[in-house]
């Protein structure tokens, strides 16, 4: 998983705790990154309407959607997020053991369900939950 996940998730639940248009500095101050990784990711997230922009002076970003409504798992769909990735695989596909050449598609599974797990988990959390949990109002 790239850290595009994390900046979206802290964009939205800032931007929708200060319901208002906020520029990619500000947000960029608040999330502790660079502001040009908050305009890549928050393109993606005013390309599926979850913000929209504002140009000019006053310009930047204000959150549209339903916080309340909105789930981890929407955000994770539009970054096309993989939470579990595995880089490189044991065994060969050309090796006549069993075990060598069917270890990678078994691990191929063990991590596609991996996702599919994390992304149910992340179906039952919302923006409005976070933003209520860390303003001590309500666990998840």
């Amino acid at each position: 998983m790239t850290s595009d996940f994390c900046i979206a998730v802290h964009a939205l639940v800032y931007l929708s705790h200060k319901n208002g248009v906020l520029s990619s500095d500000a947000l960029a101050e608040n999330i502790c990154t660079n502001p040009v990784r908050i305009r890549k990711v928050l393109s993606k997230l005013a390309g599926a309407a979850l913000v929209e922009t504002k140009e000019g002076a006053d310009g930047g970003y204000r959150f549209t959607g339903d916080a309340a409504h909105v789930t981890l798992a929407d955000v994770a769909g539009i970054l096309n997020v993989d939470f579990t990735v595995m880089n490189w695989r044991s065994g060969s596909i050309d090796k006549p053991c069993l075990i060598s050449s069917g270890m990678a598609a078994a691990m191929d599974t063990i991590m596609a369900d991996l996702n599919a797990c994390c992304l149910e988990r992340l179906r039952r959390i919302t923006v409005a939950d976070i933003e209520l949990n860390l303003t001590g109002k309500k666990p998840y």
